[in-house]
């Protein structure tokens, strides 16, 4: 019996042929989501920005209604409240920002907390209150600086190790991957306004981390063939080491495609912006692979014999005894 393949092994695709296009849309692209982080900004939940969040279930309905409770709780003048379903159909978390004041005196926090509660049982008999989280100010900046840091980090760290394994043209190859992959993530979260919290840290972290995996293989070929093929174009070479991983690369992504899909589809709200996030980062980071780490390898000027070691005085000697040269 035949084994499927969804990759033939005589899979010729020549990906770099659209290089230059793609380069400028991916260069388009980043500078287009970088523009929306800055304009629109990113929707900051309450582990970034302080708040209080109160989840609630409806013990005598089978869903929450979640437009009457905005309604409810923004006419007490706390501003509009973050309101969505958190788990069971019928359990809700409101969220809101902590008021002017609050970081200097908690009894401002605690105040509004006791109007949302009793504005949620007043309105709603069957409303029985979870719990209440809350996060100051402070600490929030602290963890959306330390957030920063550790994506930044784990960036430069990521850029040193491909150096050290392959050479400094491929780190800066990959660098420029992952700053592709994370931009395009950001700029999604700011295009639609999902909140952006630690959970989607966690989300990028991940996408950094497939995305080198799928340019460590990629890179790892190139490099076998850069020994064998001394005499080949790089285009052809690049193409010929895309396409020997092409089969791998598929069956990772689509295998965890399927996982990401039903967790979209099946999946709690509470991890809606997370799958998301890795689900494009799946897309991005493959495609950053091929016509983002690539590519630039041959802008940077690497060459089949870029790494060939030049022979000195006495190896040129010893091959000239030996009638090789």
């Amino acid at each position: 019996m035949k084994l499927l393949k969804l990759v033939p092994d005589d899979t010729n695709i020549k990906f770099l042929r659209w290089r230059v296009p793609f380069y400028i849309i991916s260069c388009v692209l980043i500078a287009m989501s970088w523009g929306l982080v800055v304009t629109k900004g990113l929707n900051l939940g309450v582990d970034f920005v302080g708040g209080q969040m109160i989840r609630t279930a409806f013990t005598q309905s089978a869903e929450a209604p979640v437009a009457e409770l905005r309604h409810d709780v923004a006419q007490l003048g706390y501003g509009e409240p973050v309101t969505q379903r958190f788990g069971a159909p019928n359990e809700v978390s409101i969220r809101l920002r902590l008021p002017d004041g609050a970081n200097t005196d908690p009894a401002v926090s605690d105040k509004m907390t006791q109007d949302v509660v009793a504005k949620i049982r007043a309105e709603h008999p069957d409303a029985r209150i979870d719990g209440v989280d809350s996060v100051s100010g402070k600490v929030s900046q602290e963890l959306f600086t330390t957030a920063a840091y550790a994506l930044i980090a784990a960036m430069i760290a990521i850029s040193i190790y491909i150096w050290v394994r392959f050479e400094w043209q491929f780190g800066v190859g990959a660098l420029f991957a992952l700053v592709h992959d994370v931009s395009l993530t950001l700029g999604m979260f700011a295009l639609f306004q999902l909140e952006f919290d630690l959970n989607i840290v966690a989300a990028i972290l991940t996408i950094i981390g497939y995305s080198l995996n799928d340019t460590i293989v990629v890179y790892d070929r190139i490099r076998e063939n850069l020994k064998k093929y001394r005499r080949m174009p790089m285009a052809e070479l690049l193409d010929l080491s895309v396409n020997e991983t092409l089969s791998r690369t598929v069956m990772t992504s689509l295998t965890l495609l399927i996982v990401l899909g039903t967790l979209l589809i099946l999946g709690p709200a509470s991890l809606f912006g997370f799958t998301a996030a890795i689900t494009l980062g799946i897309f991005v980071g493959t495609y950053s692979s091929v016509y983002m780490a690539a590519p630039i390898l041959i802008w940077m000027g690497v060459t089949p014999d870029s790494f060939v070691p030049s022979d000195n005085v006495a190896d040129r000697q010893e091959k000239i005894a030996r009638g090789e040269a």
